[in-house]
C-alpha cells in the first residue's frame, strides 16, 4: 500500500508541475504573478500530499514570522520543505546555485521571480555577488531563505553548517528566523517513498541582528538542532503509534559502506 499510495503521489505531482510550469507561462510577465503561482504549486501539492499519499504537514509558530524584510534559517531534510515553505512566506526568495536557472522552463520562473543565485565558478567573487543580490532582496521587503547546511542531509546526521548564514546575518543586518523540521522521515531525500503522517515544520523565535558573527552561528545551531531532533523524536513516535514502519537513520553522504 505504501509504495502504491507513493506511486499515485508522485504521478499527480509530477503531473501537475508540468502543467502549471506550461500553462503559468503567462505569468512570467511579473515576479509578484510567478510567486503566487509558486504558492498555489505548493499548496495544490500539500493538498495532493495529505489526500494521496495521507501525509500532512503541520506548521508550527506562524506567529513568530515577523512583517518586513527577513533572513529565514531552514533545516535542509527533504524537497517537502521547499515547496511547503512557498505557502508560509508570502514574499519569499531563495538562496540557490545557479546552475538550477538554466533548467528548462522552471529555470524561467526561479529568474522571474527574483531568486538569489550563486555562481560558483566564479570563486570568492561569487560572495560578494551574492551580498548584492541579497541586500536588494531585503531591500525589496523580501523574506530570504537559505538552507545552512547546503544541501539536504540525512535525519540525525551530525550538523554541516556553512558560513554562509552568519556571513549573511552580518552584512544585511535584518532578524534571523530558524526553522526546524522533521520532514526527511516522510519525504525522504533521494527516495521515491512519502511515508503516511504528520510532518512538522517550526518557526522558532527570531534572533535580532546585532549579534557577533561567531556567538550568531553558534546559537542559530543550538537552536535549529535542538529543535529538529525533538521533532524528529516526536515523528518517529508518531509512526509507530500509527503502526507504520519507522525508518532506520540514514548513512551521511559519501559514507562508506563496510562489510
Amino acid at each position: 500500500m505504501l509504495a502504491l499510495r507513493s506511486l499515485a503521489f508522485n504521478i499527480c505531482f509530477y503531473v501537475l508541475t508540468t502543467v502549471l510550469a506550461v500553462l503559468g507561462l503567462p505569468t512570467l510577465v511579473s515576479g509578484r504573478a510567478v510567486l503566487r503561482l509558486a504558492r498555489l504549486w505548493g499548496r495544490i501539492t500539500l493538498w495532493l500530499l495529505r489526500v494521496v499519499a495521507g501525509t500532512r504537514v503541520e506548521f508550527r509558530g506562524l506567529e513568530n514570522i515577523p512583517d518586513g524584510p527577513l533572513l529565514v534559517a531552514a533545516k535542509h531534510q527533504s524537497a517537502l520543505e521547499t515547496l511547503a515553505l512557498c505557502t508560509a512566506l508570502p514574499n519569499f526568495t531563495y538562496i540557490l546555485k545557479r546552475e538550477l536557472l538554466l533548467i528548462p522552463l522552471i529555470g524561467w520562473y526561479l529568474s522571474r521571480s527574483g531568486m538569489v543565485a550563486i555562481d560558483r565558478s566564479k570563486g570568492t567573487r561569487a560572495m560578494s555577488l551574492m551580498n548584492a543580490a541579497a541586500g536588494e532582496a531585503i531591500r525589496q521587503g523580501r523574506q530570504l531563505i537559505i538552507f545552512p547546511e547546503g544541501t539536504r542531509r540525512p535525519v540525525g546526521a551530525a550538523p554541516g553548517y556553512k558560513q554562509g548564514l552568519s556571513h549573511l546575518y552580518t552584512a544585511l543586518q535584518v532578524p534571523c528566523l530558524p526553522v526546524a523540521l522533521n520532514t526527511g522521515l516522510f519525504w525522504p531525500r533521494n527516495s521515491l517513498v512519502r511515508r503516511p503522517g504528520t510532518a512538522i515544520i517550526a518557526f522558532l523565535p527570531t534572533i535580532p541582528p546585532g549579534l557577533p558573527r561567531q556567538e550568531f552561528q553558534a546559537l542559530a545551531q543550538e537552536r535549529l538542532e535542538t529543535a529538529s531532533n525533538i521533532l524528529v523524536e516526536e515523528g518517529r513516535q508518531g509512526l509507530a503509534a500509527e503502526g507504520h514502519p519507522v525508518p532506520a537513520p540514514e548513512a551521511p553522504a559519501g559514507a562508506a559502506t563496510r562489510r
